[in-house]
């Protein structure tokens, strides 16, 4: 049976493990300049997320911004014909220009912005309706989010969505949307090594759940980079410095890490996202992928579950935090 978490107080029950959605669009062109994730196989992308599916993920991330709609796009042909089983959620708020593949600074978050966005979106994921809408602007000024939330409460009312939830890190953010009745999930940057203690305890504290994007520190986590490691300029990790910096800290405290993570037959991946789970009852990994190997490396975590209490007492112990 595949581990399953209910997110937040909407009654929805999912994997335990969604998949983040950000990889497999591709990239942008930000200031003339390629910037994402490199190269990408559509074909390949549908393969990996129809695979997941074969293994029980229920739950999708993706955003209209990612690959100026292409993620979307993709995740809509992968799930044809599957609707019904699965979760959907999506993200608005950012400027883009589907044809040019161009982003743009600035927030779209005006109450007609919103639903322009929200029909895009529909359109490209072939639904009609979204189960967790979610705000993608994380620093948005807080005396102003209030009419977002208002505008998302109409979006529900119409059935255009189900939920919403907003991507900040930011606990004051949080919180404001955790007083909106509808208002599900917020979705926070977390794993072995960052995450906002604070923000996690305002998803438990009002029900929320809190997805977790990054939960493999944007690959870190995987084993895969070393200290020699480099990345092409394309790539939106291009200037980490795996010698000297976050970067090469985070690689040494992962070298440390290694054998309490892997101690029970998981791989470091499968490691990173057991500590996820066993850190708060609330928490839904989104890994992100570009592979059918990735997805069933990542889906295998859900076998093991969260980590022990014995190795989450070691990995604190490692990292200073006992």
């Amino acid at each position: 049976m595949v581990l399953e978490r209910r997110i937040g107080r909407s009654g929805l029950t999912v994997s335990a493990l969604g998949l983040g959605c950000w990889a497999i669009g591709g990239s942008n062109i930000v200031n003339g300049k390629l910037r994402g994730w490199g190269p990408v196989d559509d074909n390949e992308s549908i393969r990996a997320i129809q695979t997941a599916l074969e293994f029980g993920v229920t739950s999708f991330d993706t955003a209209d911004a990612y690959g100026a709609g292409r993620s979307e796009r993709v995740l809509g042909q992968a799930l044809a014909g599957r609707r019904d089983q699965v979760i959907i959620a999506t993200k608005f708020g950012k400027l883009f220009n589907e044809q040019t593949g161009e982003r743009f600074d600035g927030v779209a978050a005006s109450p007609d912005a919103i639903r322009r966005a929200c029909a895009d979106s529909l359109r490209r994921l072939k639904t009609d309706y979204i189960d967790l809408y979610q705000f993608h602007e994380g620093k948005y000024d807080l005396e102003q989010a209030s009419a977002v939330r208002d505008t998302l409460e109409q979006l529900v009312t119409e059935g255009l969505i189900r939920y919403y939830g907003w991507s900040t890190d930011n606990p004051e953010r949080a919180q404001l949307f955790a007083e909106g009745s509808h208002c599900v999930a917020i979705q926070q940057r977390m794993n072995i090594f960052e995450g906002s203690e604070q923000t996690l305890a305002i998803c438990e504290a009002a029900g929320l759940a809190s997805i977790n994007r990054s939960p493999l520190a944007q690959g870190l986590l995987t084993g895969k980079f070393t200290v020699e490691s480099q990345l092409p300029e394309e790539d939106l990790r291009h200037k980490w410095n795996h010698k000297t910096g976050v970067q090469a800290e985070q690689l040494s405290r992962l070298q440390s890490l290694r054998d309490v993570l892997t101690s029970d037959g998981r791989t470091l991946a499968q490691g990173a996202m057991g500590w996820i789970w066993a850190h708060s009852p609330i928490t839904i990994p989104i890994p992100g992928f570009k592979t059918v190997a990735q997805v069933r490396e990542n889906v295998g975590a859900l076998r093991y579950g969260p980590l022990s209490d014995e190795q989450m007492r070691q990995i604190a112990q490692t990292l200073g935090n006992s």
